[in-house]
């Protein structure tokens, strides 16, 4: 007696029409499952703690490293002690590199309403009123800023950016770890809680204004002036989702710069390097800065999150591959949050205009989504 094997139908990767009814529908790109939500809320538990941290970092280097021109103890902001020396050195510490990665796909990238404000007038005037004032006790910031007038606005741009990321990762921190508390107490029981929930958070900190004061020679002076009215969500979060969950930047080993190779594309706004696009590279190699990010969570992983990974994949031998898988479909969580607050108008409208500009709104985000893994959403 013979038996017939039926075939094995691999799953359909969803097509942009599939992603825009989800985008429209209130259906989480995300496939709504429970490994899924175990997994999502998991390491976003754990990222929110690694947040706290880079948040922290961040923002004490924006309030003492400006126009620091050897800031070798950057990473220091709990303060500097022979036992944290001697730990930074061994690597058994945050990985602040992945934030620094993180930061300079923004600035490099420069898109958002904080970058045309750098770009701005004012804030050129302001760079020229710092350099001057902090000039007149540094001689070497004096004749640098001589010899080479670009480099120290430049650096003052670079820090500003510096210290918006961390505000912006001081709320994702938050909310991360919110999130996990509601979970903890079955608040949240489907993968498309976990996309209202950080819709919810973006959209209460939408308004959060985005200032910067420092404080040069005894002199408070604004760099990000309440006037010139930044704000969270639009100028900060949509912009860090543009560089650093879609564009990003070609990791070193992994294609050649060779501009005869041309695996590089010279439009920047053509790069697909971001943490949706990217492949699980389990080289865990220094020189991959998501590899750093994956340590830093394996430092932290809950224990629920442990378990799963120990009964998949190869269990703790690939676990910080797993930990990367985890963390691209939380970031699909993300960005479908980012989008679901950003939306024109309310899913539920009956005006056939706001329905339209509903659907076009879905429409472009879905055509930038196309390019990235859909797999992982599966």
């Amino acid at each position: 007696m013979t038996t017939t094997m039926k075939p094995i139908t691999p799953p359909v990767l969803p097509d942009q029409e599939e992603l825009i009814k989800r985008l429209l529908s209130d259906t989480p790109l995300l496939a709504d499952t429970q490994d899924h939500l175990v997994q999502v809320v998991n390491v976003l538990e754990t990222y929110g703690i690694v947040l706290d941290a880079y948040s922290k970092n961040l923002v004490d280097q924006g309030e003492k490293q400006l126009l620091n021109p050897f800031p070798i103890f950057r990473f220091f902001h709990e303060g500097l002690t022979p036992k944290r020396l001697w730990d930074h050195l061994l690597g058994d510490r945050i990985n602040f590199e992945y934030a620094e990665y993180c930061q300079k796909a923004m600035f490099w990238h420069g898109t958002g309403g904080l970058d045309a404000y750098l770009d701005s007038e004012p804030f050129q005037d302001v760079c020229q009123r710092i350099i001057q004032r902090k000039a007149q006790r540094d001689p070497l910031l004096a004749l640098t800023n001589k010899l080479y007038p670009g480099f120290a606005p430049e650096s003052i741009r670079s820090l500003t950016t510096i210290y918006c990321l961390g505000l912006f990762w001081r709320v994702m921190s938050d909310l991360f770890v919110d999130l996990a508390r509601r979970y903890a107490i079955k608040e949240v029981t489907c993968v498309n809680d976990v996309v209202h929930h950080i819709r919810d958070g973006l959209v209460a900190a939408a308004a959060n204004p985005i200032t910067y004061e420092v404080d040069v020679a005894g002199e408070k002076i604004w760099v990000l002036p309440p006037e010139a009215g930044l704000t969270f969500l639009v100028d900060v979060a949509v912009p860090y989702v543009e560089a650093v969950f879609f564009r990003g930047m070609p990791f070193l080993g992994t294609v050649s710069y060779n501009a005869q190779a041309r695996q590089i594309s010279p439009d920047i706004s053509d790069f697909k390097y971001g943490a949706l696009y990217a492949d699980p590279i389990p080289s865990m190699g220094a020189g991959i800065p998501p590899s750093l990010c994956m340590k830093d969570m394996f430092r932290h992983l809950p224990e629920e999150l442990g378990r799963w990974y120990d009964d998949h994949g190869r269990g703790q031998v690939d676990v910080h591959v797993q930990i990367c898988v985890s963390f691209q479909k939380s970031m699909f969580c993300v960005t479908n949050g980012a989008i679901a607050g950003t939306m024109p108008h309310a899913l539920d409208t009956t005006n056939a205009d706001e329905q339209a500009a509903n659907r076009a709104y879905a429409e472009a985000w879905s055509g930038r989504l196309m390019g990235c893994q859909r797999g992982a959403l599966l």
